[in-house]
């Protein structure tokens, strides 16, 4: 295995601090009560922050660095219809269409639930179900994006949540690695 240092603090915290706040506000928190607000505030806050430094931070946190084309995309299915085991040193091109996913439909529940605590908006049927459906594509998402990365885990033999709590992935010697 050759060890390759990737995923750089900040990505890390960030991680995993928006799997905690999503969890708490869909699993634990009222959803009428201000801590569900505020949860759901400092999710968009966290994301915000994300997106800064997705343009000044290191190599693999930057947009520029896994930003997929349809090509790239492509490129992946076919590895995972034929079998082939490339290994992406850092998002690969659906992980990072994945990416886009979440973090897009988090800030749009976090733009909708505040549009819920306005006057204009408070009571407005569309807002609050809208909400609903972002939340439900969220979850849908986050389950896909789990399964996602347990099957490239195997198919690769690079452990990815390892790498996204370490920060290194252990890529296997006879790996084609793509930057």
């Amino acid at each position: 295995m050759t060890r390759h240092p990737v995923w750089d603090p900040f990505i890390r915290l960030f991680h995993w601090s928006l799997v905690g706040l999503f969890a708490a506000n869909a699993l634990f928190t009222d959803d009428e009560s201000t801590l569900h607000e505020w949860v759901g505030y400092a999710a968009v806050a966290l994301i915000a922050a994300r997106l800064i430094w997705g343009l000044i931070g290191p190599r693999h946190a930057r947009f520029a660095d896994f930003l997929p084309s349809p090509r790239a995309a492509l490129q992946q299915l076919q590895d995972i219809a034929t079998g082939r085991h490339r290994v992406h040193l850092g998002h690969t091109p659906l992980g990072a269409l994945m990416i886009l996913n979440l973090l897009a439909t988090i800030l749009l529940i976090g733009a909708t639930g505040y549009m819920m605590t306005t006057n204009a908006f408070w009571g407005v049927g569309w807002v609050e179900e809208t909400h609903e459906v972002l939340v439900s594509w969220a979850e849908i998402s986050i389950v896909a994006h789990i399964a996602a990365v347990i099957w490239e885990s195997i198919r690769t033999g690079v452990n990815l949540p390892r790498a996204m709590v370490s920060g290194v992935k252990s890529v296997p010697d006879d790996a084609t690695i793509v930057e």
